[in-house]
């Protein structure tokens, strides 16, 4: 990836893929059954799509947080199926499917640095490998549909039962009534996934919905590390992205999660992503939100283990137009529980940038230990950044920190670098990057690379 020349086409432009089967838009019962028919599902899975769509119909839209006026949800495409078939191979991809995810270099990072690659386009996955030394270690990597079918015992104790329950919230029922397509992993006790394992979502169709669904399970002892990515084309009309994300950490085990969410402007990006941690488990989640116009995204960590610990680490840009509602939860249960969260966010034109988040110790989380670090950097003085973090702490020994920090670019700054040579230009970029640092430092260095030029691009859009 490190050799892709991105620019902004890459992720706006439509391919022209007739899709074999689009349904008409809006939700009703019918389609819930038609999608559930034609994943020739088993019953258990349609009765919870159906109970999904019962609790969503009679749940209101969320009253705080940014604006869903301009979502009408009623001429949204809930499933988009592309002309084709899962793949073990990118040549069997239909070449216009394929030239995108060449585009984006999904192909070309699966064979310098990745343990297995999944690709989504529209509600199918496409194209689903997995190398065979990870397949002898016992590992599955599958799309979440085969998953249903090759492995329903354990996807029906996991799917959306204790960790992401189907009547969470507005988004969530409507995810547990339409879900498509996703992810699905499963890590033996002790096994060790040294590659990276990478799914890439594409939301090709006009008006579209996605909503892929991440399930991942590490046992005990193990090790994992999971990249997701997603982008949509720009449309006038409003598309929608509510995915769901839950994650399994067992006793002793090990999950980095990092996604890069680059969704188009008239993308509303309502994404649910959380995880249970159980004792001495680790769960690291890094985030990058940009592109989309209204983002509302909080990944959660449960930490009902002794000696369980997350850490945080996120960058939300907003440029003109945007709001990016964005932040991170830990839910302290057991005792000797620790959590960092450090939330990093850009605003730039008229773009408004939110952290919200939660830090909740339970009464029997007995010396734990939390700290959240919120750093915004305003890029001009119609910028926004606000702050809205939430301390619910029920046990007197433990150990809560919180800094908040808002820095502009100042003209002193920018006039010093340019008596030193620099253009204007270069200048903003030079202090934008060490803003960035200690996010692009925890990423793989292919997505260290993509994540700084993306930022790059949203900059020099937003300031044109």
């Amino acid at each position: 990836m490190t050799n892709i020349q991105i620019d902004r086409s890459i992720y706006d432009q439509a391919s022209f893929q007739k899709p074999k089967y689009a349904s008409i838009p809006g939700l009703t019962e019918d389609l819930v059954r038609e999608i559930s028919a034609q994943k020739s599902e088993p019953e258990w899975m349609l009765e919870k799509r159906l109970k999904a769509l019962e609790w969503y119909q009679k749940t209101p839209l969320p009253s705080w947080g940014p604006s869903l006026d301009g979502l009408d949800l009623s001429k949204i495409v809930y499933y988009a199926r592309p002309d084709t078939q899962e793949s073990t191979s990118w040549e069997d991809v239909p070449a216009e499917i394929r030239d995108t995810f060449t585009k984006l270099g999904i192909p070309e990072a699966e064979h310098k640095a990745l343990g297995g690659v999944g690709a989504q386009y529209d509600s199918d996955v496409v194209y689903h490998n997995l190398k065979k030394e990870l397949k002898d270690k016992g590992v599955i990597f599958e799309n979440m549909d085969v998953a249903v079918q090759k492995y329903p015992d354990l996807v029906q104790k996991y799917f959306m039962t204790q960790c992401i329950p189907i009547n969470d919230h507005k988004f969530i029922m409507l995810h547990g009534a339409v879900w498509s397509g996703g992810t699905f992993i499963y890590v033996p006790k002790g096994v060790r996934v040294d590659l990276p394992l990478q799914a890439y979502f594409r939301m090709n169709i006009q008006a579209g919905g996605q909503f892929e669904h991440t399930l991942i399970i590490a046992d005990e002892g193990s090790e994992l590390q999971y990249i997701e990515g997603c982008s949509a084309p720009r449309f006038e009309a409003s598309a929608l992205h509510a995915g769901g994300v839950e994650i399994f950490v067992h006793k002793n085990a090990k999950v980095n999660y990092i996604s890069i969410e680059n969704w188009s402007k008239n993308t509303y990006n309502l994404n649910t992503k959380r995880a249970l941690v159980d004792e001495n488990a680790t769960i690291e989640w890094l985030n990058g939100n940009m592109g989309s116009g209204v983002t509302m995204l909080y990944p959660c960590s449960v930490l009902r283990g002794r000696g369980a610990h997350s850490d945080s680490l996120g960058i939300a840009f907003a440029g003109d137009g945007q709001f990016q509602d964005t932040g991170s939860k830990v839910i302290h249960v057991a005792p000797d529980t620790t959590s960092t969260i450090t939330a990093k966010s850009i605003s730039q034109g008229t773009g408004i940038s939110s952290y919200r988040g939660l830090v909740k110790i339970l009464p029997k989380a007995e010396y734990a230990q939390a700290n959240v670090q919120c750093d915004a950097l305003l890029l001009n003085d119609g910028a926004v950044s606000d702050t809205h973090p939430y301390m619910d702490i029920s046990c007197e020994t433990a150990e809560v920190g919180h800094e908040a920090r808002v820095g502009r670019v100042g003209e002193e700054e920018v006039f010093y670098l340019m008596s030193r040579g620099m253009s204007e230009e270069s200048a903003r970029r030079m202090i934008v990057n060490g803003f960035v640092e200690p996010v692009i430092k925890a990423l793989p260095l292919e997505y260290a690379v993509e994540l700084n030029k993306l930022i790059e691009l949203e900059i020099s859009e937003s300031a044109t």
